[in-house]
C-alpha cells in the first residue's frame, strides 16, 4: 500500500471517529501531520484516544509508531509541526540514545492542537533501570531526586519515556511491576508521600488490575505531578467506571479494532481531578504486547 493511499485511510478513520465525538476535523489541520510522517504509516502501529476531564473534551488524540531510525522530534521540527525551544524538553529525545537502547518511537497529535507528544520505546526484553535514565542531563529533576521513592515501592524498570511539547512535561513509564505496588495500601501510600489527594476507590480497584504505572515529571518543578494507571481489557464498559456518553458511543461505535485489546488509563492531577483516558487501535499490530510489556507477551507480568 502506497504511504498517500494510507494516509488517505487514515485520514477518514480520523474523521469518521471524530464524527462519533462530535470533535471537528480540519484537513488542513491532520493531512500535514500525516504527510510528515507518510512513509512511516504503512508499518505503524495506530492509535484514537480520548480524555474524560474538561480539558480535553472537543479533542481526539491520535498515536502512531516511528522507527527508531526516524528521529520523530527532528522531522516534527523539519515540517513545521512545532516550534523550536531552547527549554529542556527539546533537548531530551536526542539525549535518551546516549544512555539507553530504543526499540521505537511514537508521536502523539490531536486532530485540534495538532503534534504534541513523543515516544522512547526500549526494548521489552531490555527494560532501563531507574538510575540510567536519572543520569540524563535534560530529564526533569524530580526523576533524580524520587529515586528513593520509586525504589522504595519496587518501580526500577521503566519500559518507555513520553516527551510532551505542549505542556513541557515528561512521563515516566514503569514496567515488570511488583505485585505489592499495586495493592490498594501501596497506592495510597505513593499519593501521601507525592502531597497528591486520597484516590477514590474506584482508582483503587483500578490500580489492583494495572500492568504500569507511570508519573507526570514538570522541569519547572521539584514536585511529581501526577500519577497514572494502565489498565488493559477487551471491554472497557465492564470495568468500575461510568463513561460519559460520548465515550461510550466511541467504544461502542467504532468499526474497526472490535476484537483488539483497549487500553484505559486513570489518572490523577495535583489537584485531585481523577479522569481516564481510553485508546483503541485502529490499526494493531502483536509486538504491542512486548513493547508496552501488556498482558499476553512473553515478557509481561500477569495482572493480580
Amino acid at each position: 500500500m502506497s504511504g498517500t493511499n494510507d494516509m488517505a485511510d487514515v485520514y477518514a478513520a480520523i474523521e469518521k471517529t471524530s464524527q462519533l465525538l462530535g470533535v471537528p476535523c480540519s484537513r488542513d489541520r491532520v493531512w500535514p501531520i500525516l504527510a510528515a510522517y507518510e512513509d512511516v504509516l504503512p508499518q505503524a502501529v495506530i492509535a484514537f484516544r480520548v480524555a474524560t476531564d474538561a480539558r480535553h473534551v472537543g479533542e481526539l488524540d491520535c498515536r502512531m509508531t516511528v522507527p527508531k531510525d526516524v528521529d520523530p522530534y527532528a522531522r516534527a521540527l523539519a515540517s513545521g509541526l512545532t516550534a523550536e525551544t531552547d527549554h529542556p524538553v527539546g533537548k531530551l529525545l536526542s539525549e535518551i540514545p546516549g544512555h539507553c537502547p530504543v526499540d521505537c518511537y511514537g508521536i502523539d497529535f490531536g486532530i485540534v492542537s495538532g503534534f504534541q507528544k513523543v515516544w522512547a520505546f526500549f526494548p521489552s526484553d531490555d527494560l532501563q533501570e531507574l538510575s540510567r535514565l536519572a543520569g540524563i542531563p535534560s530529564m526533569p529533576r524530580s526523576l533524580p531526586e524520587g529515586v528513593s521513592f520509586f525504589s522504595k515501592h519496587g518501580l526500577e524498570k521503566v519500559s518507555l519515556i513520553g516527551i510532551d511539547y505542549e505542556d513541557q512535561t515528561a512521563n515516566v513509564y514503569f514496567g515488570a511491576l511488583p505485585a505489592d505496588c499495586r495493592e490498594p495500601e501501596a497506592i495510597l501510600s505513593m499519593h501521601r508521600e507525592i502531597g497528591l489527594p486520597e484516590p477514590s476507590e474506584q482508582m483503587l480497584k483500578l490500580g489492583r488490575e494495572a500492568f504500569g504505572i507511570y508519573f507526570t515529571l514538570r522541569w519547572e518543578s521539584p514536585k511529581i505531578e501526577r500519577i497514572s494507571f494502565a489498565v488493559i481489557t477487551p471491554d472497557p464498559m465492564a470495568l468500575p467506571v461510568r463513561f460519559a456518553p460520548r465515550i461510550e458511543q466511541f467504544v461502542r461505535n467504532l468499526p474497526y479494532g472490535a476484537t483488539d485489546p483497549k487500553l484505559v488509563y486513570v489518572a490523577m492531577k495535583s489537584t485531585g481531578e481523577e479522569y481516564h483516558k481510553l485508546q483503541t487501535y485502529y490499526r494493531w499490530r502483536p509486538r504491542v504486547l512486548d513493547l508496552m510489556q501488556l498482558p499476553g507477551s512473553d515478557s509481561a507480568q500477569e495482572p493480580g
